[in-house]
């Protein structure tokens, strides 16, 4: 008996098995997905072009700091590798957030005291937001991304608040973003300033005040009402958007203050003298928006402190805290020669400009004449226009921006003003300002960079406004606008090949001297001026300690503040013994020092390496000290 498949009855063919339909919950699943499928494509074709200037931004920092890569790891920034050690040690601190070993006042460096993080510009909010990156890849990729990525978040976010909300044309938002993202100072920064150079959050706080006041304001004659949208009332201010706004800032504010203070505080200063400005220019709208914007103000800070309360004590009160500024305002202050000379980091600019500024991180007035020229010449035009209804915001507005770039401006002459190198006896503005908490933590010269996107606010405006418009004025401005920017258009930054580390280090040898969280001697012993062992440590992951090191600690008279910390004898020693390779014989007395020296490190391992200056000399000394030494690696090692 055989057995044969089933056939269709009409034609005789096998029968086809039924379709499988999906349940109701898969096709609401599917059709939901499909439907975010269409609405993404939908978004990336109406923001394709902001997508290509945020992709232009990113490839422009990507080519400004080619230097660093393929291998961030062999590079190094030419004009400030001293401060790059230091905030990459810093990133690496930061990471071990992850790992349940951190705290803001760390035992890492300058054992047996430790260091005050908040008294540092330890940027913790990106060490801990890139902490996988510095555990997986190393700090020094970390810093690599952040250099680049401090430039192009800056300047894309700079674009999203000029195009979102002064609703400016994208050529003009693109023009002004990269004089806000690229300028002469935000270049010049780069090299190792990371927590003056990551702005992403300025335009995120700018945006979150305007918004405020819009919220506050009932009346139909706010500020800048082309921008305003069509949600204006008459019925009282939007508490909803109060609240959220006052929160938004509260978490702006509070964050801002982990990545970089100087920041915070120069930006609240412009908010302040362009605040005072508009009201003073609108009483209107002051009597309008005062009672909310005050109190949303108030809300915000009150919640910002409840954050950042105690983290600020412990910056000004707490263990190894400092309240005063350890940089003279005398000497970081700006050349008024310097604001019409181009920056020596711009295609036009020299390095003869030098002289007029404190080293290759502090061109931040390096603007060049001829966007000083247009700036004064867009900010004459915008408000010297036809004063129509729709223009009287932005005409405020330009007086604002006009009113603190000229406070900004003056203060970064600093005490006295100083032009072409010569002091002039004229009293700075800066002066009524010098001695009060907070302010002698910010570099005069560094109020320059407030300057900056105040300058780009108003090109922005200026380009925009002729964009609008008919006949030659529609490509006059954008071209002398571009023609001003071309010159002070950044060179990549120098770079040059990092000094290998030693497979002491690199190979994990140094397990075999030191128990992890133990104190490990390098020596010469790192100090500000020579913190090169403290690429030990970031190489190690922080796993030990080093004593002295490149910090800000209350170190100085009275124990005021100062850059590192007093040497203790051996330390001194051993430098001299580095500098002029002359070996210590070790007297009784130098060998009772060590010993005790070695007792305050709390040291485990005393270590000098074979490409340590003058190795031959140390280890001669250091066996005088501490008795014969044991190699590993390339390495000799002491017990003391």
């Amino acid at each position: 008996m055989t057995s044969e498949a089933p056939t269709d009855i009409e034609d005789g063919t096998a029968p086809t098995a039924p379709q499988a339909t999906p349940g109701p919950r898969r096709a609401r699943l599917l059709a939901a997905l499909a439907g975010r499928r269409r609405a993404l494509a939908a978004a990336l074709v109406r923001h394709r072009a902001d997508l290509l200037v945020a992709l232009a931004f990113v490839l422009f920092a990507g080519w400004l700091t080619h230097g660093l890569w393929p291998d961030p790891g062999r590079r190094v920034l030419a004009l400030n590798p001293a401060d790059q050690a230091l905030y990459e040690w810093f990133l690496t601190v930061d990471a071990r957030a992850l790992l349940g070993d951190f705290g803001l006042v760390t035992d890492k460096l300058n054992a047996p005291y430790g260091v005050n993080l908040m008294a540092n510009t330890s940027v913790v909010a990106l060490g801990v937001v890139f902490a996988p990156v510095t555990l997986i890849f190393g700090a020094p990729v970390t810093f690599a991304l952040l250099a680049a990525g401090g430039l192009a978040g800056t300047a894309i976010a700079w674009y999203l608040l000029f195009v979102r909300v002064l609703r400016a044309r994208r050529l003009a938002g693109g023009i002004g973003a990269a004089v806000a993202g690229f300028g002469p100072g935000m270049v010049s920064q780069t090299n190792s300033h990371l927590h003056m150079t990551v702005q992403w959050l300025v335009p995120v706080l700018l945006w979150l005040v305007v918004r405020l006041l819009r919220a506050a304001d009932p009346g139909p004659d706010g500020p800048d009402r082309r921008a305003d949208g069509p949600d204006r009332r008459a019925d009282g201010p939007d508490r909803r958007r109060l609240v959220t706004s006052a929160l938004g800032l509260a978490a702006v504010v509070s964050t801002q203050i982990f990545v970089g203070e100087e920041v915070l505080f120069l930006t609240a200063l412009v908010l302040v003298v362009m605040t005072v400005t508009y009201a003073v220019s609108d009483r209107a709208l002051l009597r309008r928006a005062l009672p909310g914007f005050a109190g949303g103000i108030l809300v915000a800070a009150g919640l910002s402190l409840l954050v950042v309360g105690y983290p600020l004590w412990v910056q000004f009160a707490g263990p190894l805290g400092v309240a005063d500024g350890i940089f003279s305002p005398y000497h970081f202050s700006a050349d008024l020669a310097g604001w019409w000379t181009y920056s020596p980091l711009s295609v036009a600019g020299g390095p003869e400009a030098d002289r007029l500024t404190t080293g290759p991180a502090e061109y931040n007035t390096f603007l060049g004449w001829p966007l000083l020229a247009a700036g004064t010449a867009a900010t004459v035009w915008l408000l010297a226009g036809a004063r129509t209804p729709e223009r009287v915001g932005q005409r405020r507005l330009v007086l604002a921006c006009l009113v603190a770039a000229v406070v900004m401006a003056t203060l970064s002459l600093g005490p006295t003003v100083v032009v072409d190198g010569e002091p002039t006896g004229i009293p700075g503005p800066y002066r009524l300002l010098a001695g009060l908490p907070v302010v002698d933590g910010a570099l005069p010269m560094r109020f320059a960079l407030a300057v900056l996107p105040l300058l780009a606010t108003v090109s922005t405006l200026a380009v925009d406004r002729a964009l609008r418009a008919d006949g030659w004025v529609r490509r006059l401005v954008p071209a002398a606008v571009l023609a001003a920017v071309l010159p002070v258009t950044p060179t990549p930054l120098p770079t040059a090949d990092r000094p290998p580390l030693p497979e002491f280090v690199t190979g994990g040898h140094w397990r075999e001297c030191v128990s992890p969280g133990g104190v490990l001697v390098p020596v010469p012993l790192p100090t500000p001026r020579q913190p090169w062992p403290m690429r030990w440590a970031t190489a190690a992951d922080a796993e030990f300690r080093l004593p002295e090191g490149f910090f800000i600690g209350p170190f100085g008279k009275n124990a005021t503040a100062a850059m590192g910390v007093w040497k203790r004898p051996t330390s001194r020693l051993l430098d001299a013994v580095a500098e002029d390779g002359v070996p210590s014989l070790g007297s009784e007395q130098e060998r009772r020092q060590a010993a005790q020296d070695a007792r305050f490190w709390e040291a485990e391992c005393v270590v000098v390496t074979d490409d340590a200056p003058n190795a031959p000399s140390l280890r001669v000394t250091l066996d005088q000290l501490y008795g014969p030494g044991t190699r590993i690696a390339d390495a000799w090692t002491w017990r003391p």
